[in-house]
């Protein structure tokens, strides 16, 4: 009992002594008058409980517990000290003869004993810092409530909160015990949190504007940044830039001098919708040049199979088609795209007002060779491909596909086939137009059409059956 009784009275002395020397701390250089307490009344209690606790699990002092120990500080969070010699911290201690007795610590006092040697280190060691922080230039009273003091100086139990090293300790045990802590909300920091935002990229000054006529050694320039980029803005102002320039003759020549077109044509495989509709327009535009179509004819397949593939009616696929058609004005590569005649008479049927014109412009280029007639008639087409010969379609896509009738007749014709009819199936274009006899009635019945140069273009194709 004596020994329980010992480690009591030791811890109790700390606390006081700690609590002393935190006083004329705050007596002696002054305390911020804008700095808010963290924690109540009952916070103070369970902290000295806390402190004492962590030295020897409850022990009594004369008869009572620890917990009924009290701190008072004789001047409040927001009084101003007036005399230093004035100041005196009272703390009520139960001692061993009798109860209510009161002991009057001086902050200053002169007299020995292990508890105050140490009340006086850990006093010196406080003044030294607040000393190295004030020849900084830094007042006191403007220190965070986050300040810490280092682990080998005990934490004060009194009132003010700055010397809480991260609430780490016995706070932390009761936390992950499960006991509730009950605090107040701290006042927010005025310093802004540091966050970390990611790094912007700034916009890409492109040196020329995209309707700008450039000379050759620009063209260089534009060429390299394409071939260079990764970036899609980057990489669709350069297309726009080449393909505008392409438009004129002596542009088509410098870009395919430059090594352009293999440049311009990787970006065939690029899964951006937009950047493949530009890099479409762009070799559109070269491709109105013969020299260049020698360059373009190897990527004409894949251009094929992306139209194909690409979502019906979308802007890719119209720039695919137009891209075709000015690679098969001439007979020189019309035989790389053979093997999709089913799908263009497929598209011809499914797509939109502007898809069949298109489709069908292509078509009549194969048409008007004469040497792919067989390969064109013997392709399987949709039945339905008859309805676009009814009178509720526009002039343009009627005049197409009697243009796409008379074309194949008078190849028919000229090639021989009519007497090779057992040699195409039911389902081919053969038969559809020249066996059925549907589409026949159907120009016929065009005849009456209101607008005249349809009637002139029915007259013509009837007139060669």
């Amino acid at each position: 009992m004596g020994r329980t009784r010992e480690a009591g009275c030791v811890a109790a002395g700390m606390v006081i002594g700690a609590g002393a020397c935190y006083c004329v701390y705050r007596l002696t250089w002054g305390k911020d008058e804008n700095e808010k307490l963290w924690d109540n009344e009952e916070e103070e209690e369970e902290e000295v409980e806390e402190e004492e606790e962590s030295c020897n699990g409850k022990p009594e002092i004369g008869g009572k517990t620890e917990k009924e120990l009290k701190t008072k500080v004789g001047v409040g969070a927001g009084a101003k000290p007036q005399d230093d010699s004035k100041s005196k911290v009272e703390v009520n201690v139960g001692p061993e003869n009798g109860p209510g007795v009161k002991e009057g610590v001086q902050p200053e006092s002169q007299s020995g004993g292990g508890l105050e040697a140490k009340a006086k280190a850990l006093f010196k060691t406080l003044k030294e810092q607040a000393s190295a922080k004030a020849g900084r230039g830094i007042r006191l009273s403007n220190f965070s409530r986050n300040r810490t003091l280092t682990s080998s100086l005990p934490c004060p139990g009194g009132r003010g909160g700055g010397c809480h090293p991260g609430r780490t300790g016995s706070r932390a045990k009761n936390k992950t015990s499960g006991n509730k802590v009950k605090r107040k909300n701290r006042s927010k920091s005025n310093k802004a949190p540091a966050t970390t935002w990611p790094a912007r990229r700034g916009k890409f000054n492109f040196p020329y504007k995209i309707d700008d006529i450039l000379s050759a050694p620009d063209l260089q320039k534009v060429l390299n940044i394409l071939e260079r980029t990764n970036d899609p803005f980057t990489q669709e102002v350069a297309l726009v830039t080449l393909g505008n320039n392409a438009a004129y003759s002596f542009n088509q020549n410098a870009i395919r001098e430059l090594g352009g077109v293999p440049i311009i044509a990787k970006l065939i495989k690029t899964r951006d919708p937009i950047i493949r509709e530009k890099t479409y327009n762009a070799l559109n535009n070269l491709s109105v040049n013969s020299e260049n179509q020698g360059k373009i004819k190897t990527y004409i397949s894949q251009v094929c199979d992306d139209t194909m593939v690409c979502r019906l009616d979308s802007a890719v696929q119209m720039a695919g088609l137009r891209l075709l058609t000015n690679m098969t004005v001439t007979n020189h590569y019309q035989h790389l795209l053979s093997y999709s005649f089913p799908d263009f008479f497929a598209l011809l049927f499914l797509g939109n007002h502007f898809t069949k014109i298109q489709t069908m412009k292509l078509i009549i280029n194969f048409t008007e060779n004469p040497a792919m007639t067989r390969e064109l008639v013997s392709c399987k087409v949709p039945s339905e491909l008859i309805s676009l010969f009814n009178k509720e379609w526009d002039r343009e896509i009627l005049l197409n596909i009697l243009t796409l009738f008379e074309n194949i007749n008078d190849n028919i014709k000229s090639e021989g086939l009519a007497s090779s009819r057992k040699e195409f199936s039911r389902s081919s274009l053969f038969f559809l137009f020249k066996e059925s006899g549907v589409c026949v009635k159907k120009i016929k019945a065009l005849a009456n059409h209101k607008d005249l140069v349809v009637k002139v273009k029915v007259l013509k194709v009837l007139t060669k059956l």
